[in-house]
């Protein structure tokens, strides 16, 4: 098949530091073009993937310089879906809800995997508009505060069988990765820690928007000693590092609402 997966622009795919929904779109590519499809990945241009890379803008925008205005990039990323749709045989977006007027119109299978929350205001209210659009949710449960919406499968989010080696050494600490937002739990991680008397090590961004709440609410609790906060952890660091290191005794991943099979 010629399948086109149009990822968001704030990572590249793979991410370089953060970006879970940019990891899994690498990982489905890779797959899907050891299987034989024809695959054109639409992404930043600093992305790297086994299929053909259709760059719409030249880096990714949360760590490129200079700042670029997200709508100008979701624009040229739209134009290019848009000019080259009938060249696949089906289109999976990864950008929520923003191709949905466009894609509905063109005549070309899609459909849409949503990485993220489906409770944010608003999103009930765009959906209902698209009642034909078929979404692909990520477990059952994200489906519950949209219901009403097209919904054709529950595809989990996988991973390479190699990527992880198991080790069955106790482990002398709990580790969180994420991103540092109320939604991701890491309030929780903190006191499930502490109530387990276990070392906690934090691998996480701090996005622009939640730096209020880092200093105000997670900050006073992340001692240096009990709860120890790090840059969020590379690829090659979370395979191979001393992060997965056989002192890991259990590892938190975004713990949230709706987020049960999500990154």
């Amino acid at each position: 098949m010629r399948i086109a997966q149009v990822a968001p622009l704030a990572e590249s795919v793979p991410p370089k530091l953060y970006g879970g929904t940019e990891r899994v779109v690498a990982w489905l590519v890779d797959e899907l073009v050891g299987l034989g499809h024809e695959v054109t990945l639409f992404a930043s241009g600093d992305s790297q993937t086994s299929a053909k890379l259709h760059a719409v803008w030249p880096r990714a925008l949360r760590l490129g310089r200079p700042r670029t205005d997200p709508m100008v990039a979701q624009a040229a990323l739209l134009e290019a879906v848009a000019r080259h749709a009938t060249e696949f045989d089906v289109i999976h977006a990864h950008i929520d809800w923003l191709h949905l007027p466009l894609l509905s119109r063109l005549g070309v299978p899609f459909l849409t995997t949503c990485h993220a929350r489906m409770d944010l205001p608003g999103f009930p209210d765009v959906v209902r508009r698209f009642p034909d659009a078929p979404f692909v949710s990520i477990s059952d449960n994200q489906r519950a505060p949209l219901s009403e919406a097209n919904w054709i499968g529950t595809i989990y989010h996988g991973l390479p069988a190699d990527l992880f080696s198991p080790s069955f050494e106790a482990g002398s600490y709990l580790a969180f990765l994420g991103r540092l937002t109320a939604e991701k739990g890491p309030e929780a991680a903190i006191r499930i820690a502490r109530a387990a008397k276990m070392p906690l090590r934090i691998a996480a961004k701090v996005p622009r928007g939640e730096r209020s709440y880092f200093k105000e609410q997670l900050e006073p609790q992340i001692d240096g000693e009990q709860s120890r906060s790090n840059s969020p952890a590379r690829s090659m660091m979370k395979r191979n590092g001393s992060f997965w290191q056989a002192r890991l005794r259990c590892c938190f991943l975004s713990i949230g609402p709706n987020r049960s099979a999500s990154s």
